[in-house]
């Protein structure tokens, strides 16, 4: 990927020097932490481990301690990069949008370490990059990409940039009023929601694409992106990770939709470079 050191974006926020939150936000005293062992020793689980909790902490809420500024600085050039490609989504989707006569308004996108507070509540890092509709922000875990290429085989920096145009796409369903239609749509009909969800995650993937599209055109994109767009697309989707877990997969479980459906309506946003194109929900 061709891509220009711009430095930080001004829609960055940098939380990974922050303590991240507890998993549970539990407070528990002596007797409660009594009370945990008592239960661990009982069931043979670990309970400390299920809950969040350390008994060595009082409080009962377990916090990661903050980076190194050394290990921050080492990941300067990734911040530099997910700067670029942030910017470079919204610019995209700010021309598609004013050409429409639509108003669009930026995202903002927080890096954070272990586990955040976010407007739709605390996330741990194992959760993977998200969407918050509430607050407006993408939130990514830097060590996901490492995830990504060591445990999914999908490596790449245009596969890294395929994750933020997938969840900058969610940020658009939100600007059209999208993911406010699915939310009552699966509120009216609950044995439909999964089969509404994979729609809406396949259509994130097909606006990824329409960025790429866009990216291609301008000279961003060179030879071997797409593979990586489309094996990070087929790296995430619901068989393949289902399969991984060693189970078996069931389609009325999927909720992204399979690693076939998800390349394909990548490759459809990018053929096409068309939003238009990308009406998911009609062949569901």
């Amino acid at each position: 990927m061709k891509w220009e050191d711009q430095g930080r974006s001004r829609n960055l926020e940098d939380r990974r020097a922050q303590r991240g939150p507890g998993r549970t936000g539990m407070s528990l005293g002596i007797g409660g932490i009594l009370v945990v062992v008592v239960l661990s020793l009982l069931t043979g689980t670990d309970l400390f481990s299920v809950l969040g909790i350390t008994p060595f902490n009082a409080g009962g809420t377990t916090q990661q301690a903050p980076p190194s500024q050394a290990a921050l600085a080492a990941e300067e050039d990734q911040v530099h990069f997910v700067s670029f490609v942030l910017d470079d989504v919204q610019a995209s989707w700010q021309d598609l949008f004013d050409r429409s006569g639509v108003p669009y308004q930026d995202a903002r996108l927080v890096l954070y370490r272990d586990a955040v507070q976010s407007g739709c509540g605390v996330a741990p890092a194992a959760a993977g990059p998200f969407y918050c509709s509430a607050d407006t922000r993408v939130y990514l875990d830097l060590s996901f990409y490492d995830t990504l290429r060591d445990r999914y085989g999908a490596p790449g920096d245009f596969a890294q940039a395929y994750v933020i145009a997938h969840e900058m796409g969610h940020h658009v369903q939100n600007m059209l009023g999208t993911m406010a239609e699915v939310q009552r749509a699966q509120q009216a009909q609950p044995g439909a929601a999964n089969r509404v969800s994979v729609a809406l995650e396949l259509q994130a993937d097909c606006y990824a694409g329409v960025w790429a599209s866009s990216a291609d055109a301008r000279g961003v994109l060179q030879r071997g992106d797409l593979e990586e767009g489309l094996g990070a697309a087929a790296a995430v989707g619901d068989d393949r990770l289902t399969r991984r877990a060693g189970r078996i997969p069931n389609q009325e479980t999927f909720t992204h939709g399979s690693s076939e459906q998800r390349m394909q309506w990548f490759r459809t946003g990018f053929d096409t470079g068309d939003p238009n194109a990308c009406d998911t929900f009609a062949t569901m």
